[in-house]
């Protein structure tokens, strides 16, 4: 869903913790990214993305180079076990302090995946200690499998299942069929997957479309649920209370907004989101200026307007009434919401109309929006450098502000 999204909200005033384990850096350059070579690709087919040399070198020299060399000396940077197991095959992704590498297991010929994480930087042991904390204790056929853990003293390799079947939306848009009984089929998956997280004490607090991903690209796929970086995992004894200010801005709760100490149902808000853009393509909260989007989520402002709502049920539309809602002891919990009619039903009552047109031409459009408005801030952000630190501290003001009002509202 677009081109780029932050992942934490803006940083809020100074006496209020903010949760850093998803912060973006700026890429540094070829010279310390050791990985920078590899990138997409099949087998050995794998491509070196060669900056282009000094000016005191000779190009040809570098060419005369077999391929076959260079990729053996980027396959040379990953520790000695992990490449005595494991052919590695292609960058599939990357952060700021990790990459996932596409690998084959030497012995079985099985595909899985390798996150490697720099566990020298903070933030990195942060992401790492997050991530291995969750999948060190799931089991789960809906949510991604850790196979097993190298660890060094600079670097942690978490080899994990592969899916391969693509984002959600991306195979809703593709497949030419959507139906509320689809959707309910998509959900169950889900919602299987979160009752069992939240019958461990975590909570995801990232849950959103790109972060649920397709096993295989068969019909029969079943959906993962990826990415567990900002997840909590409340530890025996501990209360059920979170405070730390994090997630994507379209996906947070109300209560996450005001700062109130939370539980496990921002999950089931963020499930409400996901629900309402399964069904319509379009996003229940949607603005570019971020305080008002506040406004709205705050607000539990949203609508059933425009296609494809009409032709849309009551039923799911209770659906995602009882998730969308303000008040988080009045939100359904993943139990409950396995058992709502809508789902138990697989929406029998309506589920011959197919919903795809609509909601594909609202995702591709909303896409499009997005990837413009996106270049639109790259190219205008250098012109608006010497205001950035003032209009900072006017978004956090303004925030406050908000904080404030609807804290004292949610407070009676």
């Amino acid at each position: 869903m677009g081109c780029g999204t932050s992942k934490v909200l803006p940083e809020p005033p100074k006496d209020v913790h903010l949760d850093l384990v998803k912060k973006v850096e700026p890429y540094t350059g070829y010279k310390t990214d050791i990985y920078k070579h590899f990138i997409k690709g099949d087998g050995d087919a794998i491509k070196s993305a060669i900056p282009s040399p000094p000016h005191h070198t000779n190009p040809h020299v570098e060419q005369a180079e077999p391929r076959k060399n260079r990729v053996a000396k980027y396959r040379a940077k990953f520790d000695p076990r992990v490449t005595a197991k494991y052919d590695i095959k292609a960058l599939i992704g990357r952060g700021s302090f990790s990459r996932v590498v596409r690998v084959e297991h030497k012995a079985t010929k099985q595909p899985y995946a390798i996150k490697l994480i720099e566990t020298k930087y903070r933030e990195g042991r942060e992401v790492c200690e997050s991530e291995l904390c969750v999948l060190r204790r799931v089991r789960h056929t809906n949510i991604i499998q850790l196979i097993e853990v190298f660890e060094t003293q600079e670097r942690v390799y978490m080899v994990m299942e592969l899916a391969t079947g693509g984002e959600l939306f991306d195979r809703i848009i593709a497949k030419g069929s959507f139906t509320e009984r689809d959707a309910t089929r998509v959900l169950q998956m889900v919602l299987d997957g979160v009752k069992y997280l939240h019958t461990l004490g975590i909570t995801h607090r990232d849950l959103k479309p790109e972060n649920l991903l397709y096993y295989h690209p068969g019909m029969d796929s079943k959906i993962m649920i990826t990415d567990f970086g900002l997840a909590s995992a409340r530890k025996k004894g501990d209360d059920c209370l979170m405070k730390t200010t994090c997630g994507t801005p379209e996906y947070i709760a109300p209560e996450i907004l005001v700062r109130k100490p939370y539980t496990n149902s921002v999950d089931m808000w963020a499930l409400g989101v996901i629900s309402y853009i399964l069904l319509s393509g379009t996003m229940p909260f949607e603005d570019d200026n971020r305080t008002r989007l506040y406004r709205q989520i705050l607000k539990g402002k949203y609508s059933y307007s425009g296609e494809p709502w009409p032709s849309v049920s009551n039923l799911a539309k209770d659906f995602i009434d009882r998730l969308l809602t303000v008040d988080p002891s009045d939100r359904m919990t993943a139990l409950q919401a396995l058992k709502h009619p809508w789902v138990v039903s697989m929406a029998a009552s309506s589920s011959m109309k197919n919903l795809h047109r609509s909601i594909s031409q609202n995702l591709l459009k909303r896409a499009s929006s997005r990837c413009q408005s996106t270049k639109s801030a790259q190219s205008t952000r250098s012109s608006r450098s010497t205001k950035s630190n003032k209009s900072r501290r006017v978004r956090e003001r303004e925030l406050r502000e908000l904080n404030l009002r609807y804290q004292q509202q949610y407070n009676g």
